[in-house]
């Protein structure tokens, strides 16, 4: 019985020891939050991204696989401002799992954290897909991922109390790094600006607010609309090669707009990573950023 019972205990305390090193399963809706999230919690976390660089993240279907991993998550990763509202509440209702849910611990929106461009003093169909809250797309600009990711270190640590030293440790080596890589980018990154681009959608605002760029156009006639013939030509008229560096685009946007613009102004038309495994080259939030301004500083020389 005594061999029995302390059996029982070195199991007991072996269950508690695995318990307490036990990885923090997070559920990312995007990939650019799972690359953040390892930066800041290393092994400590168990990430998981809803979608890929290739794919439009306006746009998933809640699939059973995503609910029954978000059923099991400690903490939910999400842009918010709107940017998954066609998927994400079905995902948090038929998950069940009240730890993640909004106003709790584990639900954490990066747009929250950040100052909101084109915030629309009013909303209506005529407009397109319009976002009440302002324009979603925080994540291709550093400053913001800087804000976002202090934010971030700060959650991880209240929901993992046990390892708190750890997220502050990575989010200092983080910022460390990544203030140093903003500093390079934006010396390296001169010649851009006052640039003017044309952009399929409205993508890549808070890149060019980042590197004062002039967002001239955009291929959509209203955001969410697909480009149509009578638009394209009005923009062909208007703009020519030399005038635009670059015709803008995702991987997962339609590049028939974009080739079509092209081949008749000469303007080029560039598909940039857009997020976090949108090119071979884009392996990480770092890479992301460098693969972005090699391709536009490529178009100056």
């Amino acid at each position: 019985m005594r061999y029995i019972m302390n059996g029982c205990l070195v199991l007991l305390l072996t269950s508690a020891i695995s318990c307490a090193q036990a990885a923090v399963k997070v559920f990312t809706c995007e990939p650019e939050w799972a690359a953040l999230v390892m930066e800041l919690g290393g092994a400590q976390v168990d990430v998981y991204a809803a979608t890929n660089g290739l794919q439009d993240p306006h746009r998933v279907e809640a699939r059973p696989s995503l609910i029954a991993k978000l059923r099991n998550a400690d903490l939910l990763v999400c842009t918010g401002g709107g940017l998954e509202a066609g998927w994400l509440p079905v995902l948090l209702r038929q998950s069940g799992n009240a730890h993640v849910q909004p106003g709790t611990p584990g639900y954490f929106e990066a747009a929250s954290h950040v100052t909101m461009l084109e915030v629309p003093a009013t909303v209506d169909r005529a407009m397109g897909d319009v976002h009440p809250e302002g324009n979603p797309h925080i994540h291709v600009d550093p400053r913001r991922i800087a804000r976002v990711a202090e934010a971030l270190a700060g959650q991880l640590a209240e929901i993992d109390r046990d390892h708190a030293s750890l997220y502050r440790q990575r989010y200092a080596d983080f910022s460390s790094r990544w203030q140093a890589a903003m500093v390079r980018w934006e010396k390296i990154a001169a010649p851009l600006r006052g640039a003017a681009i044309i952009a399929h959608h409205k993508d890549w605002v808070y890149f060019a607010d980042w590197l004062g760029l002039r967002e001239v156009a955009m291929l959509e006639p209203l955001p969410g609309l697909p480009p149509t013939v009578l638009h394209l030509a009005e923009l062909k008229d208007r703009y020519k090669a030399g005038d635009v560096l670059a015709i803008i685009r995702t991987p997962y946007q339609d590049a028939k707009g974009s080739e079509w613009l092209n081949r008749q102004t000469g303007i080029p038309a560039v598909v940039l990573p857009y997020s976090v495994g949108g090119t071979p080259a884009a392996t990480d939030l770092f890479a992301l950023f460098d693969e972005s301004l090699r391709m536009l500083l490529e178009l100056k020389r």
